[in-house]
């Protein structure tokens, strides 16, 4: 379960790195929207873990992937 509300925090989260919106991907992560960094936040005990060092890089086809899953919470697409 969540410790948040979707519809009101995801439209305001960005990337840490690249602040690029990120995406909703179920109960499970966040992935940001920049091609360029790729990178997937994971949700730690219903919160999300928004830190650089606890980002994983995926390849392109897992991004892509995982933002074809994501929830639309208001978020931009890249």
């Amino acid at each position: 379960m969540l410790a948040f509300d979707p519809a009101t925090l995801v439209p305001l989260l960005r990337c840490p790195v690249s602040h690029a919106p990120l995406r909703l991907v179920g109960e499970e992560c966040f992935v940001s929207t920049d091609a360029a960094t790729r990178l997937r936040f994971p949700i730690t005990d219903g919160f999300p873990v928004l830190l650089e060092e606890e980002a994983e890089t995926l390849s392109e086809e897992d991004w892509r992937a995982l933002l074809d899953r994501a929830d639309d919470h208001g978020s931009e697409d890249s």
